[in-house]
């Protein structure tokens, strides 16, 4: 049997423990990136934006930043500022309506 992109399974089995949560009991800003990530590779968008919202704006981040270094776009180095800026404000945002809402344990 050959793995498919959307097995996933393997990797379920293998994610990397947040030093955060394992020390502290509390979630870092970046919890819930792995698992988002893979439902996304499942297809599972609303799932995906349900665990961490933040991980399309990462992802398309990196989709922009290797656009830039490959096309060399003349305004790539102001765009990725501005999505980088937009980005650091989602995961900001999503962190502190995790505290309001106590969600962090």
């Amino acid at each position: 049997m050959v793995p498919t992109v959307a097995d996933t399974s393997w990797v379920e089995r293998h994610l990397l423990t947040c030093p955060s949560k394992k020390m502290f009991y509390l979630d870092c800003p970046g919890c819930g990136l792995q698992r988002s990530i893979l439902a996304l590779f499942r297809g599972d968008l609303a799932t995906s934006w349900q665990l961490y919202p933040p991980t399309l704006f990462i992802l398309a981040t990196m989709a922009f930043l290797v656009l830039h270094l490959v096309f060399g776009l003349r305004q790539g180095a102001y765009i990725l500022k501005i999505l980088f800026i937009i980005t650091v404000a989602v995961m900001a945002i999503n962190y502190i309506y995790k505290i309001i809402d106590h969600q962090l344990v």
